[in-house]
């Protein structure tokens, strides 16, 4: 039987249901499939860690000393897991994203400096220039009453960034074809299988996966395609993102990314460079339109920097509101709320044995509502990251940490900070009563069913 979301209350914004007792390998991998995040035990909120087995040995860590000692310590003993390469190594071969080791260390070298801040200023126009776009879209429905979707138009907003950041002139990039292909991929190969449960090798075939074989074929012949033309045509004038990771060289050996590896580092940043953005943003105007009071403030702030203009680069010092917003957002739903490491020589964790072969998880999602990290953790409160020096550094996860921490980051942040700011100066947005998006987690912490919000003019 399907659970729901738990309906949000007047103080609370939407939650997802967390197992209340421990599930065995059937009704683990019936929650999996799901929604991810209903196989994390409500007690996880509250404990530092637990222990089980479902087919194999498995530990979730929620206190932050211990994910410093996974996520920076020790990171070379805990690589990703099985499962996280079963599932995006398909799609992203050996990209940043999946490496391991040294063939992780050179690659991490030679993309550093392309995200380096100078470069991500550089690409604010875009994100302007798509912010603009997407109040001119919302306009047609404000005030007219009717309800709109505001993940898919953040969707949108934020897939035109990537396109245009990756693919500056679009020479034979088939945005709509991309789009499609990711949304396939995702939709057909994310769920988890038996067989991951069993931890069984990822030479045993995962049927659902083999399907979804002809969506990764046409991913990257599309991006293959791009990049052919690119050569051919030259690098811009102003370098997008498919001209510096290009260019990217190891500062230590010299070393360039062959083709298939620039073509897989580009796919991942076009997956996850739009998709964890837009759900940012998604449940930033969802948790504004649930507490009035906070958007009203965040506007005034907007409507005082901006006036009638998008916001940009230099604002971003003086939308603190905002930032906070977004801050909050990534706490309260953070788009990746569960990571997985498998232990590959045998430790402790506060006491506890970890075998080699043990897969570690990191419910993030649990982490960020833990009661003995966050003061009332269920609350929409963007004031507490008012001091963001007063969080403990590993209670709050949205990027990960440690040398693996997101290497777009502050890409991603730029961009939610620009778009919303600009939003909530023109829009005023408000909940349809009965309309409550479900925090589900298959690869992605998704709001199921979208975020219907009614918008007027400010």
């Amino acid at each position: 039987m399907q659970r729901s979301a738990i309906v949000p209350s007047r103080a609370l914004p939407a939650r997802a249901p967390l197992a209340e007792k421990p599930l065995g390998i059937l009704p683990s991998l019936r929650a999996a499939r799901r929604n991810l995040l209903e196989i994390i035990p409500e007690l996880a909120t509250h404990a530092p860690i637990i222990s089980g087995n479902t087919g194999a040995r498995w530990h979730m860590v929620m206190d932050p000393d211990s994910l410093r000692h996974v996520l920076k310590t020790r990171v070379e003993d805990y690589p990703k897991s099985v499962v996280t390469k079963l599932i995006l190594g398909p799609a992203v071969g050996d990209g940043l994203f999946v490496a391991e080791g040294a063939e992780w260390r050179w690659q991490r070298r030679a993309a550093a400096p392309v995200f380096a801040s100078r470069n991500m200023e550089a690409l604010a126009p875009v994100m302007q220039a798509a912010a603009e776009a997407s109040a001119r879209r919302i306009a047609t429905a404000a005030g007219t009453g009717r309800a709109i979707d505001l993940h898919q138009e953040m969707v949108a907003a934020t897939f035109e960034v990537i396109s245009d950041v990756t693919f500056s002139g679009d020479e034979g990039f088939d945005r709509a074809a991309i789009h499609a292909a990711i949304d396939a991929y995702i939709a057909q190969t994310a769920r988890v299988s038996l067989l991951d449960f069993f931890a069984l090798p990822g030479w045993v075939p995962r049927p659902h996966r083999l399907a979804s074989a002809h969506v990764l074929r046409d991913l990257k012949r599309h991006a293959d395609t791009a990049i052919t033309a690119r050569h051919k045509a030259g690098a811009k004038t102003v370098p997008d993102l498919l001209d510096l990771l290009d260019g990217a060289q190891d500062p230590e050996t010299g070393r360039e990314m062959s083709p298939a590896e620039l073509r897989d580092n580009l796919l991942t940043f076009i997956v996850a460079g739009h998709e964890t953005t837009a759900l940012t943003l998604a449940w930033a105007l969802y948790l504004c339109a649930f507490d009035p009071q906070v958007q009203e403030a965040a506007r005034a702030e907007a409507q005082s920097r901006l006036g009638a203009r998008p916001a940009g680069v230099e604002d971003l010092p003086h939308l603190p509101r905002i930032a906070q917003i977004v801050n909050e957002s990534l706490r309260l739903y953070p788009p990746a709320g569960f990571l997985s490491r498998t232990a590959r020589r045998p430790d402790r964790l506060l006491g506890r044995e970890i075998r080699k072969g043990d897969t570690v998880m990191l419910p993030i999602y649990a982490l960020h509502r833990h009661h003995a990290l966050w003061a009332d953790p269920d609350h929409f409160d963007p004031g507490r990251f008012a001091d963001p020096k007063a969080i403990d550094r590993y209670a709050y996860l949205p990027f990960g940490d440690g040398p693996r921490i997101c290497i777009g980051a502050n890409f991603a942040l730029q961009e939610a900070v620009i778009i919303l700011a600009t939003l909530l100066a023109r829009f005023r947005f408000s909940r349809i009563p009965g309309k409550y998006p479900k925090p589900v987690m298959i690869l992605t912490l998704r709001p199921e069913g979208g975020v219907w919000l009614k918008v007027d003019r400010a």
